[in-house]
């Protein structure tokens, strides 16, 4: 999925604890560490860690590798469960819970889908309501089967694939947060393309701040928010998209239909874990304003803002823009 730039506001003061940053270019996605350490050493340890991490988990749940966990699971589709490790069973049962929650707006099977929409300018008419029905044919996550006495994941259909690509870099994000938490990290920040976690202060006190970009417009903050000890994903479609009869359609797919989502251009999500912001964002696109707002406000402790192809902001009961 296309993540929003998000701006990260840093404040740096000749204080005994510093900031320290490291970005690299990692899953394919910009990555960026940011942690506050007493010296350069400290820093370059918990960069490193959090480095380390992120390609630990990348050989488990890639399903760009064909060595992994998750690329196992895809090529035995339809043939035989494969045995996993914990992590990566919970992470796909955590997933399918999102699926239910969203009514398969959700949907880690979405890689079974096939590549019907191009969205980088060669496509000049849409495609046939028959191709596009037949292109999501592979796509359902009832057709996901766990067993948790042997942590085997099935696919039961041929073709079936799993991709982790709207939960996996929230996952990545906490489990950093975790890590360099138990190493005595005790103040940082996470950036996994968009994919943001914090926890602690800044070296003057201060919280971490992030600025969401207009997605109207790249070169503006529509607002600032302090994140203390909390996470917010954003995605976006403002720069992938195609146009036919005057309607707009996103690069975000509703695999339930094979019709990509319209109606929104950014969603930003925000609650205590980075994965489930992840999720829920992919979800919300695809359920749409009015929808997603709705399951949004059921939720304890998670809020939503939305920007609509009209530009016009949308947010949840909880979240007050003009503050």
């Amino acid at each position: 999925m296309k993540k929003i730039v998000v701006f990260l506001l840093l404040t740096q003061l000749g204080l005994a604890q510093q900031i320290f940053k490291k970005t690299q270019s990692l899953l394919g996605s910009p990555f960026e560490i940011t942690v506050v350490a007493k010296d350069t050493v400290e820093g370059d340890y918990f960069t490193a860690l959090a480095i380390n991490e992120v390609k630990r988990i990348e050989n488990l749940i890639s399903d760009w590798i064909p060595t992994t966990q998750i690329s196992l699971v895809n090529q035995n589709a339809g043939i035989q469960p494969v045995k996993v490790d914990q992590e990566v069973y919970d992470l796909v049962e955590r997933a399918i819970k999102i699926s239910k929650l969203t009514s398969g707006a959700f949907d880690i099977s979405y890689a079974s889908m096939d590549k019907i929409w191009k969205f980088d300018g060669s496509m000049k008419e849409m495609p046939s309501e028959e191709a596009i029905k037949k292109s999501v044919e592979k796509v359902g996550y009832q057709n996901i089967i766990l067993n948790p006495k042997d942590t085997t994941i099935f696919l039961k259909n041929k073709g079936m694939k799993l991709g982790l690509g709207g939960i996996g870099q929230g996952y990545i994000a906490d489990k950093i947060k975790v890590l360099l938490q138990i190493k005595g990290c005790k103040s940082g920040l996470v950036n996994v393309s968009g994919d943001i976690n914090t926890w602690g202060k800044q070296p003057d006190g201060q919280s971490w701040t992030v600025g969401v970009v207009n997605p109207m417009n790249k070169n503006k903050v529509f607002a600032t928010f302090p994140l203390d000890d909390a996470a917010v994903e954003t995605s976006g479609s403002y720069e992938k998209f195609v146009t036919f009869k005057g309607k707009r359609y996103s690069h975000i797919i509703d695999p339930r239909t094979g019709y990509p989502a319209s109606g929104i251009v950014s969603v930003s999500v925000f609650a205590k874990q980075t994965e489930i912001a992840d999720a829920l964002a992919t979800g919300i696109f695809v359920l749409g304003v009015e929808v997603g707002l709705d399951l949004i406000n059921q939720l304890n402790g998670i809020g939503c803002i939305i920007v609509d192809d009209k530009g016009v902001i949308h947010t949840s009961k909880n979240i007050d823009i003009k503050k």
